[in-house]
């Protein structure tokens, strides 16, 4: 196994605000691994509060010995692996992940998402991130969003109101919304959610503090929309208890540590009965490919990664009426491989 890695700044169309915090770009690590001649790619998206950064997926980087992963490949254990190497990393765990799921599946000669059992029929329709920002900029976001079905609204500010009534005043589209832990009342939350839900809200993701167990579960006791558990929801051992406290999880690659594991969240929460999201960071077509593959199993999706950025070096997977398109592809199915990237 071969392993070669390039550090890209991943340039967003606009400022993304959420709750607490504001930037301009997403640091990535674009990896390529080469397995007797089969190359995978994969993608390390770090969004600076996380804590992950160029610096430290390098250092961890260093520390896997490559020759440990041969095939036929075994995701459990590699994962297992992964993790001993050190807790937490796991946006670069998901890109070495994502790397050996693209060689496995074109070593087989089949698609990443038939190897997990989605059918490309049931691709949910995924939605557009708009992030807090002034109403005159929000407004040329929602322009930006031609052709998407779904719009994702972030509050958790103090005009959430506001923000909603500037979308609509120049869409109708159904809306998704994640707080990011960003409300800390609960009793104004709740009126705020029955608000929101006479605006055409479809969901809500994270409303309060990821540790306020009982102040989300008290909220999804009496919401009339799904409330879903986002940065409660970051890896499988998460789920068990956040059974009875969220509606449903949103599933990101880049937290789960790659598509095994959140293959194994989807099952997991479906088995107790809770919806799924499929979610992404700032991301180039390689962590999108990876999520898409997995959408179908999954009630929403929001794979707008792409769409969101002005440099992403790789060809944008299909879209129709607000779908995404599944090709019968090989691994990820990524198109426009820059030749020269990872020289």
């Amino acid at each position: 196994m071969q392993a070669v890695h390039i550090a890209f700044n991943l340039e967003l169309k606009h400022p993304f605000a959420i709750s607490r915090f504001s930037r301009t770009s997403t640091p990535l690590l674009l990896l390529k691994l080469t397995y007797e001649k089969t190359e995978g790619y994969g993608e390390a998206s770090m969004v600076p509060y996380l804590g992950e950064s160029y610096a430290t997926a390098e250092g961890f980087l260093q520390k896997v010995d490559w020759n440990r992963f041969s095939y036929p490949f075994n995701f459990q254990e590699i994962i297992d692996y992964l993790d001993s190497l050190e807790k937490g990393h796991p946006a670069i765990k998901a890109a070495i992940e994502i790397a050996l799921n693209d060689i496995n599946g074109k070593i087989l000669g089949k698609p990443c998402y038939e190897l997990y059992g989605a059918d490309p029929a049931k691709m949910p329709i995924t939605s557009y991130t708009i992030g807090i920002d002034k109403p005159e900029v929000i407004r040329e976001k929602v322009a930006d969003a031609k052709g998407f079905k779904v719009l994702k609204i972030k509050l958790g500010s103090d005009d959430d109101r506001g923000l909603i009534q500037t979308i609509r005043s120049v869409s109708d589209l159904p809306l998704y919304v994640d707080a990011n832990q960003g409300w800390t009342d609960r009793k104004k939350a709740i009126e705020l959610i029955y608000w929101l839900h006479d605006q055409g809200v479809l969901l809500i993701e994270q409303p309060m503090d990821k540790h306020d167990l009982e102040g989300n579960a008290w909220l999804t006791g009496r919401s009339p929309i799904p409330i879903l558990a986002d940065e409660a929801a970051q890896r499988l051992a998460d789920i068990d208890g956040l059974r009875g406290a969220y509606h449903g999880i949103n599933v990101k690659l880049m937290k789960s540590g790659g598509m095994y594991e959140a293959h194994q969240m989807i099952l997991k929460a479906r088995s107790y009965g809770m919806k799924v999201l499929i979610g992404c960071m700032s991301e180039t077509s390689v962590g999108t490919q990876a999520g898409i593959a997995l959408a179908p199993l999954c009630d929403w999706a929001d794979l707008d990664g792409p769409y969101l950025t002005k440099n992403n070096p790789f060809e944008t997977p299909k879209m129709e009426n607000g779908r995404y398109i599944l090709e019968e592809l090989p691994g990820l199915g990524l198109k426009g491989l820059p030749v020269d990237l990872f020289e």
